[in-house]
């Protein structure tokens, strides 16, 4: 049965006036209190309550409760264990999740309860609606300013071995064979013994971490063999086809090998891919098929993150201010950034949280990604990729028009021809006679034809080498400087959360962790916001209190001796004492 509370009525009777005001305090002004007062009745639990019945069986735990254990474990990124010791004794936990009572059903339950509520909540993907729903009601919260965004991705290592290729072929060959084993252990009979004993046995198996690197060439085209004759031996075999191990086979197979199959008589072949051929998202390791690689970061996985920033120069407001992370999304490292961008925007825009500025990596900024951004009302401040050749002028050069037509080269001179082409392709057609006698015509773009001299470009070429032009100016290094506070905020989320190395597996489990991870952050930076406000309101309101009281003093002794004339300034003073009572 659903058991949950309402967590919004206040109490009748104070459950934790037995703290003192001390101690109290200290919990309403840590992450617990903001976590008690602004999120825990907001969680999602009417699609937690969907995997449980309303009438049978016994009753769920707390689900608020529940959904908040598992963002609490995250938060400081403990194991199942270390959680349900933090749930059952942390006072800080029980006032975060609203626990006054002391008994057993309400501050314990056992790992494997913690494990079934968030196996229930990958697979209902909560994540998503945990991020989105905290990450709303901070901003709504705090008011924060959404208008300028950074982004860039981070990235995060599973809880997998690192292998080679020789260790890629034998793991799934092992995976393979156990598989056979269980399934159908008539047909893993009459396979060769040898076989068997070369993959099978867990020592067997190590042997292959022994191989002297004078041999392991020798080795990966044995144990490419061998994977080779396997998948060719059962590729009629539609049971076998089924096997998830078995597919696993043939991606390998795939990612590793050139192969033929047999034709007009012709036996199969097969050859050892070199690796430069083999593909970013071939299969790092049998147990987790979602990692990818990156030349520049390794195997894993990869976070988009993007989060608002303050601009200004003065550390107080910064310091007052809340930078929050309001979009997460995890990839296989293999994927580029390139296709990262318009999807952030997208989700930030669908929540009322879109930028009308983004910072990026060169990456994100490509010509298509601009202007699709630039159709959304967000402006893209990246740089642009590659690299000018020295010496030579570019089209910012040329004198443009507001439409992106060329008016003048760079020593003033009209075209004599505009030509539009198809696909917005511009050819421009400049005389010969000035072109020939040029003094920039050996770094000009111009070049020379039959009849005159001409220059051929697209709209994009011009808009990007306007782009590369406006990078050099003060106005872009001011706004892009601030692009590197991301890289503070990897470095806090790994500190604190640990979220550059998981202890779990598979796409799912690490979106799952890394959202929840990047929801303690906007906790913890919020908490620190709030302390920063509250004592500049306590200051303002004890000096307001002070000036009010004077003016008090002074409406008195004004009424007492200045007669008549004191109730044409009265109603003055009185307002001015009531705005200075209101903000004290």
């Amino acid at each position: 049965m659903i058991h949950t509370r309402d967590h919004q009525t206040p109490y009748l009777f104070d459950p934790w006036d037995y703290l003192g005001p001390k101690r109290k305090k200290l919990l309403s002004e840590s992450w617990a209190g903001l976590f008690r007062e602004h999120i825990l009745s907001e969680l999602p639990v009417h699609k937690l309550a969907r995997s449980f019945n309303e009438d049978i069986g016994r009753p769920t735990k707390e689900l608020y409760t529940a959904l908040g254990l598992l963002i609490l474990q995250q938060m400081h990124d403990l194991t199942d264990e270390e959680a349900v010791l933090q749930f059952s004794f942390n006072l800080q936990w029980h006032y975060a999740l609203d626990i006054p009572g002391e008994s057993d059903e309400s501050k314990y339950l056992s790992p494997k309860t913690l494990w079934t509520f968030r196996d229930i909540a990958m697979r209902e993907r909560l994540d998503v609606e945990l991020f989105n729903g905290t990450t709303e009601t901070l901003a709504k919260v705090f008011r924060v300013d959404t208008s300028k965004q950074r982004l860039d991705s981070v990235h995060i290592r599973s809880n997998m071995r690192r292998l080679g290729r020789i260790g890629i072929f034998s793991q799934s060959i092992h995976r393979f064979l156990i598989n056979l084993k269980r399934r159908h252990p008539e047909i893993f009979e009459t396979i060769e013994k040898e076989l068997v004993d070369r993959y099978l046995t867990e020592k067997a198996l190590s042997c292959f971490s022994l191989v002297k690197p004078s041999e392991s060439g020798k080795t990966l085209k044995k144990v490419a063999r061998d994977l080779f004759v396997l998948v060719q031996r059962f590729r009629e075999h539609k049971e076998i086809q089924s096997l998830y191990s078995y597919n696993t086979l043939l991606r390998v197979l795939k990612d590793q090998c050139h192969f033929t199959e047999e034709k007009d008589d012709q036996p199969a072949e097969m050859n050892v891919k070199c690796p430069k051929e083999i593909p970013s998202d071939s299969l790092q390791n049998p147990s987790d098929p979602d990692a990818g690689y990156s030349g520049h970061k390794g195997q894993g996985y990869q976070a988009q993150v993007m989060e608002t920033y303050c601009d200004s120069d003065d550390e107080v407001l910064r310091a007052k201010t809340l930078n929050l992370i309001t979009h997460v999304e995890v990839e296989s490292a293999c994927i580029s950034d390139v296709h990262a961008l318009i999807p952030a925007l997208e989700s930030t825009k669908d929540r009322g949280l879109a930028p009308s500025d983004v910072l990026a990596d060169s990456l994100y900024g490509s010509d298509d990604n601009c202007e699709q951004a630039r159709e959304m009302g967000i402006e893209v401040i990246s740089p642009t990729m590659g690299t000018p050749k020295e010496n030579t002028l570019s089209l910012s050069d040329f004198q443009q028009s507001e439409k992106g037509k060329i008016m003048a080269c760079p020593q003033g001179h009209a075209p004599v021809r505009i030509r539009i082409g198809k696909k917005q392709k511009h050819s421009i057609s400049f005389s010969s006679e000035h072109c020939n006698v040029c003094p920039l015509k050996d770094q000009c773009l111009v070049k020379a034809g039959k009849k005159h001299h001409y220059l051929h470009y697209d709209l994009k070429a011009l808009r990007i080498a306007n782009r590369r032009a406006m990078e050099y100016s003060p106005e872009f290094k001011d706004k892009y400087r601030w692009r590197s506070g991301i890289e503070a905020t990897f470095s806090e989320m790994d500190k604190k959360t640990g979220v550059k190395r998981l202890r779990v597996r598979g796409l799912s489990a690490v979106s799952y962790y890394a959202r929840l991870k990047a929801i303690a952050v906007n906790l913890f930076r919020a908490t620190a916001v709030r302390k920063a406000v509250g004592l500049s309101k306590e200051a303002l309101a004890a000096a307001n209190s002070g000036i009010w009281n004077t003016l008090s003093v002074f409406k008195e002794h004004f009424l007492k001796h200045m007669g008549r004339l004191a109730y044409i300034f009265t109603p003055a003073l009185d307002k001015l004492s009531y705005e200075l009572k209101t903000a004290a």
